[in-house]
């Protein structure tokens, strides 16, 4: 009675491997259709945004050294706490800034990525 019941898995297991496949597949020739069709943004927008990392990095760099410096300056207070003001206002902007990101990422997709986005996902919760 094992075998059976051990032939019934391997299938399963195996139609659900290549199910799992064929999407992978799907989603990964859609991805390069929509990478090949707008790669000089793609590209030229990465190098930009490459470039002002590191410029808002060396600038942000500076502006905390400046701010440390000030902060010690016009008030008593701690080292601690001066820091802990700076990592406060930091943590506000890292907020504000990974929002405006997230909003300004969403773009155009391409209907077959829609469409396949769509399919998987009811396919995952078993919906028709």
């Amino acid at each position: 009675m094992e075998k059976p019941h051990n032939k019934n898995f391997a299938n399963t297991a195996a139609r659900i491997s290549a199910i799992a496949s064929s999407v992978m597949d799907l989603h990964v020739r859609i991805a390069l259709q929509e990478v090949d069709r707008e790669k000089r943004r793609l590209i030229s927008g990465g190098i930009f945004i490459a470039i002002g990392a590191i410029l808002l990095l060396l600038v942000l760099i500076s502006i905390h050294i400046i701010s440390y410096l000030t902060l010690n300056k016009i008030n008593d207070w701690s080292t601690e706490y001066n820091l802990l003001l700076i990592i406060f206002i930091d943590l506000f902007l890292a907020g504000l800034s990974l929002k405006l990101g997230g909003q300004l990422a969403k773009g155009p997709y391409l209907p077959q990525t829609l469409e396949g986005l769509g399919k998987t996902t009811k396919a995952v919760l078993g919906k028709k």
